[in-house]
C-alpha cells in the first residue's frame, strides 16, 4: 500500500513545538522554524516578537491550530541565563507562568539542554519578570519534580473595593507573583470553583478585572513599567482535598481559565498570605486548581523591593508531554494567522 504521507510545498513555513501541560494547563514549546529574534534580553526579544512577528503567536496560540485557551512560549538566547523565554497566549505576552517554568524545567532536563544525571540538577531561567532559579529532581535520567524560585513577590494592596455593574460591591486584594493579581473571595460571590462553573468563572473574573482597571490607579510595578499591568483575576475559595490549603482558579488574558493552580498567583498568594501572619517561612502549603490538581509553594525569604516588603516563593509541581508537532503556515491561506471564536 502507497505511505499516505504528504510533503508540504517549500514555500510553506515549518514551525516545530513540543507540546506539554502542567496540572492540566496546556504549554506548546516552540523549538525550530521560527524567524530570528533581535535584542539582548528575552524583554528585548518580547517588544521586538510583538512589533515585527505577532502574527506568528496568532497562528500558534489561536484557531484553527490552537483552542481559545491555548499557552505557549519561545525558548530564547539568553546572556545571564542558560536560556531565556517568551511566554505567550490569546491576547498576547506574559510578564512569567509558572506552569511554564516548571515544564520547561522538565524539557530541559529530558532533552539535554542542561547537563544532568541522577541526582537535582539545578539551572536558571531568563523569564520577562527576571531570572528564575529552577531545581529538577532526576531518577534514572527523568525529572519527578520541578521546583523553582519565583522573583520576588509582594502585596501592592490589601482589603481594596471595587464597584463591578450587576455584582455591585467587591472586596479584593492586589498582589504581584511575576504578574499582577487581582484576588477575590469565591464565597463573597457564592462562586462555586468547580468545572461545571466555568462559563461563570470567566465572566465574573473578566468583569473584575475590567473594573479594577477601570478604578484602581494602584497597579504599577516599582522598577520595569512593562509589568505594570493587570493579568488577571483569582478566585480563591476551600479546597476539596482535606489535605489542601486552598483551591486557586484564575481568569486571564482574553478569559483564558487556568486549568492548573497558576504558578505566578501561588506565588502571590504565598506573598499575601504572608503579609497576614497566615504563612511562616518555609512552611509550605497544597493549592489546587479547578481540575484538581495541585501545586506546593513556600515563602524561602523576605527582602526589601523598592517600596515593597517582599518574599522569594518557591512553587512545586511536575509537567507531561503531550506530543510535537510541525505546524505548517500555507502563505494562500486566509486564515493563516488564526482567529479566536469565543462562545
Amino acid at each position: 500500500m502507497t505511505e499516505k504521507t504528504y510533503k508540504p510545498p517549500d514555500n510553506f513555513m515549518r514551525i516545530e513545538t513540543i507540546d506539554m501541560h502542567t496540572g492540566g494547563e496546556p504549554l506548546r514549546v516552540i523549538v525550530g522554524g521560527f524567524p530570528q529574534l533581535v535584542g539582548h534580553s528575552v524583554l528585548d526579544y518580547r517588544r521586538f516578537l510583538h512589533q515585527h512577528h505577532d502574527d506568528l503567536r496568532k497562528a500558534l496560540m489561536l484557531e484553527p491550530r490552537g483552542p481559545a485557551d491555548m499557552y505557549g512560549c519561545l525558548v530564547t538566547p539568553s546572556e545571564v541565563a542558560d536560556f531565556g523565554v517568551v511566554f505567550m497566549h490569546n491576547a498576547g505576552y506574559s510578564t512569567m507562568c509558572g506552569h511554564a517554568t516548571i515544564a520547561l524545567g522538565k524539557l530541559a532536563v529530558e532533552a539535554g539542554w542542561v547537563v544532568s544525571g541522577d541526582e537535582t540538577c539545578h539551572f536558571t531561567i531568563e523569564a520577562p519578570c527576571g531570572i528564575l532559579k529552577v531545581a529538577a529532581d532526576v531518577k534514572h535520567n527523568q525529572v519527578q519534580e520541578i521546583r523553582f524560585l519565583n522573583v520576588p513577590s509582594f502585596v501592592i494592596a490589601l482589603n481594596e473595593k471595587v464597584v463591578v455593574p450587576e455584582l455591585g460591591e467587591i472586596n479584593y486584594h492586589l498582589a504581584y507573583g511575576g504578574a499582577i493579581y487581582a484576588f477575590v473571595e469565591a464565597q463573597s460571590l457564592d462562586l462555586n470553583l468547580e468545572a461545571s462553573q466555568a462559563s461563570k468563572i470567566i465572566k465574573y473574573g473578566q468583569d473584575i478585572k475590567a473594573a479594577v482597571i477601570r478604578q484602581s490607579e494602584l497597579i504599577k510595578h516599582p522598577f520595569e513599567p512593562d509589568l505594570g499591568f493587570l493579568y488577571g483575576t483569582i478566585f480563591t475559595g476551600p479546597g476539596q482535598d482535606f489535605e489542601s490549603h486552598s483551591r486557586n482558579v484564575c481568569v486571564f488574558a482574553d478569559g483564558e481559565l487556568d486549568r492548573c493552580p497558576t504558578g505566578s498567583g501561588v506565588s502571590a498568594r504565598a506573598a499575601i498570605h504572608h503579609a497576614k501572619n497566615e504563612l511562616e517561612l518555609n512552611e509550605w502549603i497544597t493549592i489546587e486548581s479547578i481540575v484538581n490538581t495541585k501545586f506546593e509553594v513556600r515563602v524561602t525569604e523576605t527582602l526589601t523591593y523598592g517600596p515593597h516588603q517582599a518574599v522569594i516563593p518557591e512553587v512545586k509541581g511536575n509537567a507531561f508531554f503531550t506530543g510535537r508537532h510541525e505546524f505548517w503556515i500555507d502563505p494562500q491561506d486566509p486564515l493563516k494567522s488564526g482567529f479566536l471564536l469565543k462562545h
